[in-house]
């Protein structure tokens, strides 16, 4: 690996498999030296790299802006949108929606840290136009801060990793749950009778089939379609929950505050985007319309949240207290354009 040499004249040297990192302070003094036996950025000769894109950064199929909003609104909207009543349920019909918008506000803001985090880390090492992910972004934080931590970049750039497929794990295990359900829902209306667990070896397969798509700009149609049968079957359950509301009156505004933290959990599952963020951006043929203030990230997280406060109040509303953990489960499957919508969602929300 070899470190680009800086236009005042430093440079970062590399000496067998130990990297050390200087980089001068505001009072003049260094961060110091940080050595590792894992090399932190694969860096790329100038004259080797071709097609880049506003950032430097070589991407061979780079996204627009409106793809990455559909990248980025795929990565939001998935089951537990329907979850949202069961939530409201845990926050009463008026603390609810202020309270959902708070969370995404600070949801929003972590990203936006995150993103700075990376800018200021890359900067350290003197080389901006490099590229990492969540957890190289953490290891770099390690590696350029205080000299006593130092020591833990490598360990903590592999816990995050750790800590990441955990929750990308339990995500998956949560839809593959949710779609093998609503699966059976149909199908037990049109005689097709099977377990659940068979419904989930039976959606294996092309679920499995979708990870072997790598690059983003391949994925466009399919993130395409999908937010479309996303959409579709969002707008017509609303549609349908919109028949014959009850009254406000009818539903508590303000749950018991031991209900709250499950109404938090529900909510912070929602919002559960933040790993897309660094990829999404690093993809982006101009990464500055990412974060800026109508970038990709504030708009399409306006759009989400707005969603998602809909659907909550009005799924609280229409079913009370006997709402369940997905509102699909409360539509009444005998109906056939209900299952369809069911299918459709199910199928596209993972």
């Amino acid at each position: 690996m070899e470190m680009h040499k800086n236009p005042n004249g430093k440079r970062n040297s590399l000496h067998g498999d130990v990297m050390t990192l200087k980089e001068p302070h505001r009072n003049g003094s260094t961060y110091g030296a940080f050595q590792s036996k894992d090399p932190i950025l694969a860096m790329e000769k100038a004259s080797e790299i071709e097609d880049r894109s506003e950032h430097g950064i070589s991407v061979h199929h780079p996204t627009s802006y409106l793809e990455t909003m559909m990248h980025l609104f795929k990565g939001n909207v998935g089951s537990g949108i329907f979850a949202l009543g069961d939530a409201f349920k845990h926050a009463g019909l008026l603390l609810a929606p202020p309270l959902t918008m708070f969370l995404g506000v600070i949801c929003v803001h972590a990203q936006h840290i995150l993103i700075k985090c990376n800018e200021e880390v890359t900067r350290r090492v003197n080389d901006p136009n490099a590229t990492t992910g969540f957890a190289g972004t953490v290891e770099l934080c390690f590696a350029t801060g205080p000299l006593s931590l130092r020591k833990y970049s490598v360990f903590m750039r592999k816990l995050v990793n750790i800590f990441l497929c955990i929750t990308q794990l339990g995500f998956c295990c949560v839809y593959f749950v949710f779609i093998a359900k609503n699966m059976k829902l149909v199908m037990d209306v049109y005689g097709i009778e099977m377990d659940v667990h068979q419904h989930m070896a039976v959606i294996l397969i092309p679920i499995m089939l979708s990870t072997w798509i790598r690059n983003l700009k391949y994925l466009v149609p399919v993130s395409s379609m999908a937010n479309f049968l996303v959409i579709a079957g969002y707008v017509a359950t609303m549609y349908m929950m919109c028949n014959d509301l009850p009254s406000i009156h009818e539903r508590r505004y303000i749950a018991d505050w031991h209900d709250l933290p499950l109404f938090f959990g529900t909510v912070i599952y929602s919002f559960e985007g933040i790993t897309l963020v660094l990829p999404l951006k690093n993809e982006m043929k101009k990464p500055s319309n990412f974060s800026k203030p109508f970038g990709v990230l504030n708009v399409g997280m306006v759009i989400v949240g707005g969603m998602f406060v809909a659907m909550g109040f009005i799924s609280y509303l229409k079913y009370g207290d006997a709402v369940a953990g997905s509102v699909t489960l409360n539509l009444e499957s005998k109906e056939v354009v209900d299952g369809k919508i069911i299918i459709k969602h199910s199928s596209y929300s993972s």
